[in-house]
Protein backbone atom coordinates (compact mmCIF):
# COMPACT_ATOMS: atom_id res chain seq x y z
CA UNK A 1 0.00 0.00 0.00
CA UNK A 2 3.03 2.12 0.52
CA UNK A 3 3.97 1.99 -2.47
CA UNK A 4 0.67 2.31 -4.28
CA UNK A 5 0.25 5.32 -2.07
CA UNK A 6 3.64 7.00 -3.26
CA UNK A 7 2.84 6.22 -7.02
CA UNK A 8 -0.16 8.40 -6.69
CA UNK A 9 1.24 10.97 -5.40
CA UNK A 10 3.93 10.88 -7.98
CA UNK A 11 0.85 10.82 -10.36
CA UNK A 12 -0.67 13.80 -8.82
CA UNK A 13 2.56 15.62 -8.23
CA UNK A 14 3.06 15.55 -12.41
CA UNK A 15 -0.20 16.24 -13.32
CA UNK A 16 -1.72 18.85 -10.89
CA UNK A 17 -4.73 19.63 -12.63
CA UNK A 18 -7.01 17.30 -12.79
CA UNK A 19 -10.30 17.06 -15.33
CA UNK A 20 -13.47 16.76 -14.14
CA UNK A 21 -15.41 13.37 -15.97
CA UNK A 22 -18.27 14.07 -18.29
CA UNK A 23 -21.19 15.11 -15.89
CA UNK A 24 -23.43 13.29 -18.02
CA UNK A 25 -26.33 15.91 -18.62
CA UNK A 26 -28.73 15.27 -21.06
CA UNK A 27 -32.20 16.61 -21.79
CA UNK A 28 -34.33 15.65 -19.31
CA UNK A 29 -37.63 17.77 -20.07
CA UNK A 30 -39.22 19.44 -22.78
CA UNK A 31 -42.23 22.09 -22.10
CA UNK A 32 -44.06 22.67 -25.04
CA UNK A 33 -45.87 25.58 -24.80
CA UNK A 34 -46.79 27.10 -28.49
CA UNK A 35 -47.85 30.74 -28.81
CA UNK A 36 -46.34 32.90 -31.65
CA UNK A 37 -43.36 35.27 -32.30
CA UNK A 38 -39.80 35.36 -31.51
CA UNK A 39 -38.03 35.13 -28.13
CA UNK A 40 -34.84 36.47 -26.55
CA UNK A 41 -33.41 35.82 -22.95
CA UNK A 42 -34.92 33.72 -19.94
CA UNK A 43 -34.51 33.94 -16.08
CA UNK A 44 -35.47 31.97 -13.14
CA UNK A 45 -36.24 33.10 -9.67
CA UNK A 46 -35.39 29.87 -8.30
CA UNK A 47 -36.83 30.37 -4.94
CA UNK A 48 -40.83 31.32 -5.98
CA UNK A 49 -39.81 28.57 -9.34
CA UNK A 50 -41.25 30.84 -11.71
CA UNK A 51 -39.54 30.55 -15.37
CA UNK A 52 -39.92 33.97 -17.09
CA UNK A 53 -39.13 33.71 -20.87
CA UNK A 54 -39.19 36.50 -23.22
CA UNK A 55 -41.60 35.76 -25.96
CA UNK A 56 -42.38 38.34 -28.91
CA UNK A 57 -44.64 41.10 -27.16
CA UNK A 58 -45.22 39.65 -23.65
CA UNK A 59 -43.47 37.66 -21.64
CA UNK A 60 -44.37 34.03 -20.10
CA UNK A 61 -43.95 33.04 -16.90
CA UNK A 62 -44.46 29.26 -16.19
CA UNK A 63 -43.45 26.48 -13.34
CA UNK A 64 -39.69 25.73 -13.63
CA UNK A 65 -40.46 21.99 -12.38
CA UNK A 66 -44.05 21.31 -13.88
CA UNK A 67 -43.86 23.52 -17.17
CA UNK A 68 -47.35 24.62 -16.26
CA UNK A 69 -48.64 28.41 -16.81
CA UNK A 70 -48.25 30.34 -14.27
CA UNK A 71 -48.81 34.26 -15.61
CA UNK A 72 -48.48 36.56 -18.18
CA UNK A 73 -46.61 39.66 -18.48
CA UNK A 74 -48.19 41.85 -21.18
CA UNK A 75 -47.24 44.81 -23.56
CA UNK A 76 -43.95 44.46 -23.83
CA UNK A 77 -42.95 45.04 -27.40
CA UNK A 78 -40.01 43.31 -28.78
CA UNK A 79 -38.90 42.24 -25.23
CA UNK A 80 -35.64 41.13 -24.79
CA UNK A 81 -34.87 40.46 -21.11
CA UNK A 82 -35.97 39.79 -17.35
CA UNK A 83 -34.07 40.63 -14.75
CA UNK A 84 -35.04 40.03 -11.24
CA UNK A 85 -34.91 42.10 -7.81
CA UNK A 86 -36.20 39.67 -5.50
CA UNK A 87 -35.31 42.24 -1.68
CA UNK A 88 -37.38 44.56 -3.61
CA UNK A 89 -40.06 42.49 -4.82
CA UNK A 90 -39.77 43.15 -8.64
CA UNK A 91 -39.06 42.35 -12.10
CA UNK A 92 -38.25 44.30 -14.81
CA UNK A 93 -38.44 43.80 -18.84
CA UNK A 94 -36.52 45.46 -21.57
CA UNK A 95 -38.62 46.18 -24.37
CA UNK A 96 -36.16 46.83 -27.27
CA UNK A 97 -38.98 47.89 -29.87
CA UNK A 98 -40.20 50.75 -27.69
CA UNK A 99 -37.00 51.91 -26.05
CA UNK A 100 -39.01 51.17 -22.84
CA UNK A 101 -38.38 49.18 -19.41
CA UNK A 102 -41.51 47.51 -17.95
CA UNK A 103 -41.58 47.18 -13.79
CA UNK A 104 -43.51 44.55 -12.86
CA UNK A 105 -44.63 42.83 -9.12
CA UNK A 106 -42.74 39.60 -8.57
CA UNK A 107 -45.80 37.93 -6.56
CA UNK A 108 -48.64 39.03 -8.80
CA UNK A 109 -46.96 39.30 -11.94
CA UNK A 110 -49.13 42.91 -12.22
CA UNK A 111 -47.54 45.73 -14.06
CA UNK A 112 -46.37 48.61 -11.53
CA UNK A 113 -44.83 51.26 -14.17
CA UNK A 114 -42.78 51.32 -16.99
CA UNK A 115 -39.94 53.77 -17.70
CA UNK A 116 -39.84 55.60 -20.51
CA UNK A 117 -37.00 56.74 -23.36
CA UNK A 118 -34.30 54.56 -21.73
CA UNK A 119 -32.04 53.95 -24.78
CA UNK A 120 -32.77 52.86 -28.27
CA UNK A 121 -33.08 48.99 -28.50
CA UNK A 122 -32.44 48.05 -24.79
CA UNK A 123 -31.68 44.22 -24.79
CA UNK A 124 -29.87 42.77 -22.28
CA UNK A 125 -30.73 44.16 -18.54
CA UNK A 126 -29.13 43.61 -15.21
CA UNK A 127 -30.36 44.27 -11.48
CA UNK A 128 -27.21 45.48 -9.41
CA UNK A 129 -28.17 44.46 -6.04
CA UNK A 130 -24.49 46.70 -4.63
CA UNK A 131 -26.26 50.04 -5.67
CA UNK A 132 -30.06 48.73 -6.08
CA UNK A 133 -30.40 49.96 -9.91
CA UNK A 134 -31.02 48.20 -12.81
CA UNK A 135 -29.35 48.37 -16.14
CA UNK A 136 -30.18 48.46 -19.63
CA UNK A 137 -27.83 48.00 -22.16
CA UNK A 138 -28.88 49.64 -25.35
CA UNK A 139 -27.72 48.19 -28.41
CA UNK A 140 -28.48 50.74 -31.24
CA UNK A 141 -27.82 53.81 -28.74
CA UNK A 142 -24.27 51.88 -27.85
CA UNK A 143 -24.93 53.01 -24.15
CA UNK A 144 -25.97 51.69 -20.70
CA UNK A 145 -29.28 53.40 -18.63
CA UNK A 146 -29.21 52.89 -14.76
CA UNK A 147 -32.78 53.25 -13.12
CA UNK A 148 -33.68 53.53 -9.30
CA UNK A 149 -35.01 49.59 -8.85
CA UNK A 150 -37.39 51.13 -5.91
CA UNK A 151 -38.72 54.23 -7.96
CA UNK A 152 -37.89 53.48 -11.54
CA UNK A 153 -36.67 56.97 -12.02
CA UNK A 154 -33.69 57.45 -14.36
CA UNK A 155 -30.30 57.92 -12.35
CA UNK A 156 -28.27 58.52 -15.70
CA UNK A 157 -26.32 56.72 -18.48
CA UNK A 158 -23.12 55.49 -19.53
CA UNK A 159 -21.75 55.44 -23.46
CA UNK A 160 -20.19 52.55 -24.08
CA UNK A 161 -17.48 51.80 -27.05
CA UNK A 162 -20.37 49.93 -29.36
CA UNK A 163 -22.91 47.84 -28.80
CA UNK A 164 -23.63 46.02 -25.79
CA UNK A 165 -24.54 42.59 -25.36
CA UNK A 166 -24.74 40.50 -21.86
CA UNK A 167 -23.67 41.68 -18.92
CA UNK A 168 -22.76 40.37 -15.46
CA UNK A 169 -22.50 41.86 -11.91
CA UNK A 170 -20.06 41.17 -9.09
CA UNK A 171 -22.64 42.16 -6.40
CA UNK A 172 -20.12 44.20 -4.99
CA UNK A 173 -19.38 47.38 -7.27
CA UNK A 174 -18.56 45.81 -10.40
CA UNK A 175 -20.49 45.31 -13.53
CA UNK A 176 -18.92 43.75 -16.76
CA UNK A 177 -20.65 43.74 -20.19
CA UNK A 178 -19.33 42.24 -23.80
CA UNK A 179 -19.21 44.97 -26.65
CA UNK A 180 -20.00 42.86 -29.57
CA UNK A 181 -18.58 44.47 -32.33
CA UNK A 182 -15.22 46.04 -30.82
CA UNK A 183 -15.12 42.52 -29.73
CA UNK A 184 -14.47 43.95 -26.40
CA UNK A 185 -15.15 43.71 -22.82
CA UNK A 186 -15.82 46.61 -20.78
CA UNK A 187 -15.91 47.30 -16.49
CA UNK A 188 -18.40 49.31 -15.41
CA UNK A 189 -18.80 51.09 -11.93
CA UNK A 190 -22.31 50.93 -11.63
CA UNK A 191 -22.37 54.02 -8.43
CA UNK A 192 -20.31 56.26 -10.59
CA UNK A 193 -21.40 55.20 -14.28
CA UNK A 194 -18.10 55.35 -15.25
CA UNK A 195 -16.41 53.07 -17.55
CA UNK A 196 -13.24 52.07 -15.78
CA UNK A 197 -11.70 49.86 -18.05
CA UNK A 198 -11.71 48.34 -21.35
CA UNK A 199 -10.23 45.12 -22.50
CA UNK A 200 -9.52 43.28 -26.08
CA UNK A 201 -10.73 39.98 -25.88
CA UNK A 202 -8.66 38.65 -29.29
CA UNK A 203 -8.67 36.33 -30.25
CA UNK A 204 -12.65 35.93 -29.29
CA UNK A 205 -14.80 37.51 -32.35
CA UNK A 206 -18.13 38.68 -31.51
CA UNK A 207 -19.04 38.03 -27.64
CA UNK A 208 -21.96 37.71 -26.98
CA UNK A 209 -22.91 35.75 -23.84
CA UNK A 210 -21.10 36.78 -20.52
CA UNK A 211 -20.80 34.72 -16.98
CA UNK A 212 -18.63 34.98 -14.08
CA UNK A 213 -17.02 33.09 -11.25
CA UNK A 214 -17.03 35.74 -8.32
CA UNK A 215 -14.80 34.08 -5.73
CA UNK A 216 -12.31 33.46 -8.67
CA UNK A 217 -12.64 36.52 -10.25
CA UNK A 218 -12.94 34.74 -13.95
CA UNK A 219 -15.43 35.88 -16.53
CA UNK A 220 -17.15 33.78 -19.81
CA UNK A 221 -17.09 35.53 -22.81
CA UNK A 222 -19.55 33.42 -25.75
CA UNK A 223 -17.50 34.37 -28.78
CA UNK A 224 -19.23 34.00 -32.38
CA UNK A 225 -16.15 31.74 -33.94
CA UNK A 226 -16.80 29.00 -31.29
CA UNK A 227 -14.64 29.82 -28.30
CA UNK A 228 -14.93 30.79 -25.30
CA UNK A 229 -12.95 33.57 -23.85
CA UNK A 230 -11.87 33.22 -20.04
CA UNK A 231 -10.95 36.42 -18.89
CA UNK A 232 -9.21 37.68 -15.62
CA UNK A 233 -11.53 40.03 -13.94
CA UNK A 234 -8.88 42.19 -12.34
CA UNK A 235 -6.33 42.85 -15.05
CA UNK A 236 -8.50 41.78 -18.35
CA UNK A 237 -6.10 39.14 -19.82
CA UNK A 238 -7.97 36.40 -22.05
CA UNK A 239 -6.60 33.08 -19.70
CA UNK A 240 -7.91 30.10 -22.34
CA UNK A 241 -9.92 30.03 -25.19
CA UNK A 242 -11.54 26.78 -24.59
CA UNK A 243 -13.91 25.55 -27.82
CA UNK A 244 -17.54 25.55 -28.07
CA UNK A 245 -20.54 25.04 -30.57
CA UNK A 246 -21.58 27.50 -33.22
CA UNK A 247 -23.89 30.37 -32.92
CA UNK A 248 -23.73 30.72 -29.08
CA UNK A 249 -25.45 33.66 -27.32
CA UNK A 250 -25.83 32.68 -23.40
CA UNK A 251 -23.10 31.93 -20.78
CA UNK A 252 -23.37 30.96 -17.19
CA UNK A 253 -21.06 29.36 -14.63
CA UNK A 254 -22.20 27.04 -11.57
CA UNK A 255 -20.06 27.78 -8.67
CA UNK A 256 -21.06 24.99 -6.87
CA UNK A 257 -19.38 22.27 -9.96
CA UNK A 258 -16.92 24.78 -11.61
CA UNK A 259 -18.78 24.12 -14.70
CA UNK A 260 -19.50 26.97 -17.18
CA UNK A 261 -22.09 26.42 -19.85
CA UNK A 262 -22.36 28.17 -23.53
CA UNK A 263 -25.78 26.99 -25.47
CA UNK A 264 -24.82 27.24 -28.75
CA UNK A 265 -27.73 27.38 -31.53
CA UNK A 266 -26.78 24.89 -33.32
CA UNK A 267 -27.82 22.68 -30.98
CA UNK A 268 -25.21 22.26 -28.67
CA UNK A 269 -24.59 23.12 -24.69
CA UNK A 270 -20.62 23.26 -23.89
CA UNK A 271 -20.02 22.29 -20.73
CA UNK A 272 -16.46 23.82 -19.59
CA UNK A 273 -15.11 22.67 -16.02
CA UNK A 274 -12.27 25.43 -14.14
CA UNK A 275 -9.78 22.31 -13.07
CA UNK A 276 -8.07 25.60 -11.82
CA UNK A 277 -8.81 29.40 -11.97
CA UNK A 278 -5.97 29.29 -14.71
CA UNK A 279 -6.90 25.83 -16.28
CA UNK A 280 -9.98 24.71 -18.36
CA UNK A 281 -11.17 21.88 -20.04
CA UNK A 282 -14.38 21.09 -22.30
CA UNK A 283 -15.77 18.10 -20.45
CA UNK A 284 -19.27 17.47 -22.72
CA UNK A 285 -21.20 18.72 -25.44
CA UNK A 286 -24.98 18.29 -24.88
CA UNK A 287 -27.06 17.51 -27.96
CA UNK A 288 -30.00 20.03 -27.36
CA UNK A 289 -31.72 21.49 -30.66
CA UNK A 290 -31.13 23.66 -32.86
CA UNK A 291 -32.38 27.49 -31.98
CA UNK A 292 -31.22 27.09 -28.39
CA UNK A 293 -28.71 29.56 -27.80
CA UNK A 294 -29.76 31.28 -24.94
CA UNK A 295 -30.62 29.97 -21.11
CA UNK A 296 -31.16 30.20 -17.54
CA UNK A 297 -29.86 28.77 -14.70
CA UNK A 298 -32.04 27.24 -11.62
CA UNK A 299 -29.31 27.96 -8.47
CA UNK A 300 -31.18 25.19 -6.45
CA UNK A 301 -31.68 22.22 -8.70
CA UNK A 302 -28.30 23.06 -11.03
CA UNK A 303 -30.68 22.49 -14.08
CA UNK A 304 -30.58 24.16 -17.36
CA UNK A 305 -33.06 25.53 -18.88
CA UNK A 306 -32.83 26.65 -22.86
CA UNK A 307 -35.63 27.93 -25.16
CA UNK A 308 -36.18 27.31 -28.65
CA UNK A 309 -38.93 26.47 -31.35
CA UNK A 310 -39.47 24.41 -34.95
CA UNK A 311 -37.90 26.02 -37.59
CA UNK A 312 -39.05 25.79 -41.39
CA UNK A 313 -36.93 25.85 -44.73
CA UNK A 314 -35.10 28.67 -44.70
CA UNK A 315 -36.07 31.06 -47.86
CA UNK A 316 -33.45 32.17 -50.66
CA UNK A 317 -31.30 35.04 -50.30
CA UNK A 318 -32.40 38.00 -52.02
CA UNK A 319 -30.84 41.54 -52.52
CA UNK A 320 -32.95 42.84 -49.59
CA UNK A 321 -32.60 39.94 -47.57
CA UNK A 322 -29.45 38.30 -47.93
CA UNK A 323 -29.21 36.21 -45.15
CA UNK A 324 -32.99 34.79 -44.45
CA UNK A 325 -33.84 33.31 -41.52
CA UNK A 326 -35.59 30.27 -41.42
CA UNK A 327 -39.77 31.03 -40.34
CA UNK A 328 -40.28 29.35 -37.07
CA UNK A 329 -42.91 27.08 -37.05
CA UNK A 330 -46.56 27.68 -35.38
CA UNK A 331 -47.49 26.59 -31.96
CA UNK A 332 -43.23 25.05 -32.10
CA UNK A 333 -42.33 27.34 -29.04
CA UNK A 334 -40.79 24.90 -26.59
CA UNK A 335 -38.32 24.73 -23.41
CA UNK A 336 -35.56 22.17 -22.97
CA UNK A 337 -34.21 21.08 -19.38
CA UNK A 338 -30.83 20.27 -19.38
CA UNK A 339 -29.92 18.36 -16.40
CA UNK A 340 -28.48 14.57 -14.98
Amino acid sequence: MENFSNGIAILLFLCPFVSAADPGLHVIKTFKLGGEGGWDYLEIDSASRHLFLSHGTHVQVIDADSGKAVGDIPDTPGVHGIALAPELGRGFTSNGREGTVSIFDLKTLKLISKVKDVGENPAAILYDPATKRVFTFNGRSHDSTAIDAANGKVVGKIPLDGKPEFAVSTGAGEIFVNIEDKSELTALDPQTLKVKSTWPLAPCESPSGLAIDVKNRRLFSGCDNKMMAVVNADNGKVIATPPIGDGVDADRFDPDSGFAYASCGEGVLTVVHEDSPEKFSVVQNVKTAAGARTMAMDTKTHNLFLVTAKFGPRPAPTADNPHARPPILPGSFEVLVVGK
